[in-house]
């Protein structure tokens, strides 16, 4: 399984000097941090989500058959007074994360929840005798 952000990479001398153990490096500071673990029969995927529910995330299988998690939060607080703001501030969070989903994964049992601020989703694994081979014929002009 692999991960795909959508950004651009550009290999630069100052990666090294970025990636050591007093300065943590990553991909995207606003994107929610994302761990994946490989158990017995399945792989496990965690994103932090503090104070987001259920309904801020859409997860989906797109047209490639990769994991799509989306997470998309609005909120508006405003006090007035006669017309004039005496405060007003609004937060918006929004990402999108695609997982390439291997062939050994059963696409049809992912399941997923949020529990004490972490999005949770577990992808079970197939037998290997579950595994259906894709085979594509090509035909000769």
């Amino acid at each position: 399984m692999t991960v795909r952000n959508n950004q651009n990479w550009i290999p630069s001398i100052f990666d090294e000097f970025f990636d050591n153990d007093w300065m943590v490096r990553r991909a995207n500071p606003t994107s929610p941090a994302i761990n994946i673990a490989e158990k017995e029969n399945s792989f496990e995927v965690e994103v932090a989500a503090p104070g987001m529910t259920k309904d801020d995330f859409t997860i989906h299988i797109n047209d490639d058959e990769n994991l799509v998690i989306a997470m998309d939060k609005q909120e508006s607080t405003e006090d007035k007074e006669e017309g004039k703001y005496l405060r007003r501030e609004f937060s918006y969070a929004k990402f999108q994360k695609t997982l390439l989903l291997s062939d050994n994964i059963d696409k049809d049992k992912i399941c997923a929840k949020v529990d004490s601020g972490v999005l949770k989703i577990s992808l079970p694994k197939l037998k290997d005798s579950e595994i259906k081979k894709k085979e594509r014929y090509i035909d000769v002009t």
